[in-house]
C-alpha cells in the first residue's frame, strides 16, 4: 500500500498566497487555470477569498483549475499529467493506495502560513484519457474536470474513488511544527529517512521526527507495504478528515 502525500492549491507561486482557514474550516483555493476550465472562482463560491489570498489579481470571473474535485456524493476526481504522472506511475501508485491532499494555509487567527492536510481520496479506478472510452471520457467530461475537457498531456489520467474534504483545521491534520516555516514538518515516527520519495538528502531528517520538506513537486510517495504502525497513522487522520 502507498500514501501520497498530494500538494494541491493556492501558494506565493500559483495564486499568490495561502488558502484561507474561515470559521475553523480549510477552504482549499484551486489554482488559476486556462481556457481549458469552465469553472471560475466564483462558481464554487471561493471569489472574494481568492481576491483576498491573491492581493486583487483574482477574482470570483476568473477561470480556476477545479482538481481535485470533491462532489457531493462523497467521491473524488482527481487528475494528474506529465512528469508527475510519470513519477506516480514508476512508483506502482493504483487502486487501493491514498492521496492526502495538503497545500498551504493562512491561519485563522495569527496569520501564519503552514502546511496542513486538507483532503483525501482513495483510488478505485484509473481513467487513461489517452485511451478510454469515448463514453467514460464524456462522463468526466459532464462533472466539468477540467482534465476531461482537455487534456493536458499524452499521459494525462484521472483517478476516481472515495474522498472528501476536511471540517475542521485540527492539530492533526496540520504538517508544519508549530511556529516553523511552512516547509518544516512534524513527521509521524513511522515515515524515516528513504520512506518517502523526493526526500532522499539526509539533512533533510532532522531529529526531533522534523523534516525539511523539498519546496517544490506535488506528488511524494510513501510505499507502506503491510507496515502496522503506518496504517494505524492513517486510519487516526482519516478519521480526523472525515469527522463532522
Amino acid at each position: 500500500m502507498k500514501i501520497v502525500f498530494s500538494r494541491k492549491g493556492f501558494d506565493s507561486a500559483a495564486g499568490g498566497g495561502a488558502s484561507p482557514i474561515v470559521d475553523g474550516v480549510p477552504l482549499s483555493l484551486p489554482i488559476p487555470a486556462g481556457t481549458a476550465s469552465r469553472t471560475t472562482y466564483g462558481d464554487l463560491g471561493l471569489g472574494e477569498h481568492a481576491a483576498t489570498a491573491s492581493r486583487g489579481k483574482l477574482g470570483a470571473q476568473d477561470l480556476c483549475h477545479h482538481d481535485p474535485m470533491f462532489r457531493s456524493d462523497g467521491t473524488c476526481l482527481f487528475g494528474q499529467v506529465g512528469a508527475a504522472q510519470t513519477h506516480l506511475a514508476n512508483q506502482g501508485v493504483g487502486v487501493g493506495d491514498v492521496f492526502l491532499f495538503f497545500g498551504l494555509f493562512r491561519d485563522e487567527e495569527t496569520g501564519e502560513p503552514h502546511h496542513r492536510i486538507f483532503g483525501w481520496m482513495e483510488i478505485e479506478r484509473m481513467v487513461d484519457l489517452a485511451r478510454c472510452r469515448e463514453e467514460e471520457r464524456e462522463e468526466l467530461a459532464g462533472h466539468l474536470h477540467p482534465h476531461a475537457l482537455a487534456m493536458h498531456g499524452s499521459n494525462d489520467w484521472i483517478y476516481v474513488g472515495p474522498g472528501g474534504t476536511a471540517a475542521h483545521a485540527s492539530d492533526a491534520l496540520r504538517l508544519t511544527v508549530p511556529g516553523g516555516p511552512p516547509s518544516l514538518w512534524q513527521r509521524p515516527e513511522w515515515l524515516r529517512k528513504g520512506g518517502l520519495t523526493y526526500h532522499d538528502r539526509g539533512d533533510r531528517w532532522l531529529r526531533g521526527k522534523r523534516l525539511k520538506s523539498v519546496a517544490r513537486g506535488q506528488e511524494f510517495v510513501a510505499d507502506i507495504g503491510r507496515r502496522e504502525a503506518p496504517r494505524r497513522w492513517l486510519e487516526v487522520i482519516l478519521a480526523d478528515l472525515r469527522a463532522s
